[in-house]
């Protein structure tokens, strides 16, 4: 039960910030239900175990989230619809395919994949970032397609929707406006973690009564931080993104040096 109450906890914190920032949260769920229970004595979750919390994190963070954005006209439904098919395929792939990679592996690739969305966030921006005018947004199909692809695929892997990756190069590699790309990525990264969800639920990655507490406590806290979200500027809640995923991918890779998950 005290693990069902910290898990609680973690994911009030990890749905309130996965609103405001657009993304599922996984990025920051996976280390604190990793190094949190811990901390107060109990017994280190197996890297899969924890993978497939974050997965149910993620895709209830999204539905919350994606409909609180979605009221601020910040969702655009053709970003949503290329990258989000793209997206949903590769991720089931990644899904399945955890279950036969190592812990270290899943650890370094994700800890990796954190370092370099946090590197990228923090560099210069397009005039035009403030833009919510979804109707005249435009972007290149096929970049749409190889980013989510790729994403999707790693994603998939590590446990993750791709939030934390996917906005960094929607923003910088797509041109997408940082708040069209924060609230579009909830609702491509919805179909993401459906699809991963899918993978490890199929492969018996799931454990279901852990998984309670974090459905409770997300969904209302992360339509909060939706609204929220907007009384932030595009470059604080780039440099907020920044910050977490710097912390996450440090925390991780000191974790994979000392050895400290099994």
């Amino acid at each position: 039960m005290e693990l069902h109450f910290i898990i609680a906890m973690l994911g009030l914190f990890g749905g309130f910030v996965s609103g405001i920032l657009g993304i599922g949260g996984g990025i920051i769920m996976a280390p604190m239900i990793l190094y949190v229970p811990p901390f107060f004595g109990l017994p280190v979750l197996p890297m899969q175990t924890v993978a497939g919390l974050t997965i149910v994190q993620s895709l209830v963070a999204c539905i919350s989230g994606a409909l609180s954005h979605h009221k601020f006209r910040c969702v655009s439904k053709e970003l949503t619809l290329w990258m989000g098919t793209t997206i949903f395929l590769f991720a089931l792939v990644g899904g399945v395919s955890t279950k036969f990679i190592p812990n270290s592996i899943l650890l370094i690739i994700f800890a990796l994949l954190a370092l370099f969305a946090a590197i990228i966030m923090v560099l210069p921006v397009q005039k035009n970032d403030d833009l919510t005018d979804v109707p005249v947004l435009s972007f290149n199909r096929y970049k749409a397609i190889l980013v989510a692809g790729s994403i999707g695929l790693l994603g998939g892997l590590v446990g993750q929707g791709g939030s934390f990756i996917l906005i960094p190069l929607m923003i910088f590699f797509l041109g997408i406006p940082t708040r069209i790309a924060l609230g579009s990525n909830l609702a491509i990264v919805f179909l993401s973690s459906l699809a991963a969800f899918l993978g490890k639920a199929l492969t018996g990655q799931i454990v279901w009564s852990l998984t309670i507490p974090i459905i409770l406590t997300v969904i209302p806290a992360a339509w909060i931080g939706g609204f929220v979200s907007q009384k932030v500027s595009a470059k604080g809640l780039r440099i907020l993104l920044a910050i977490f995923i710097a912390l996450a991918a440090i925390r991780i890779g000191l974790g994979i040096v000392f050895a400290e998950i099994p």
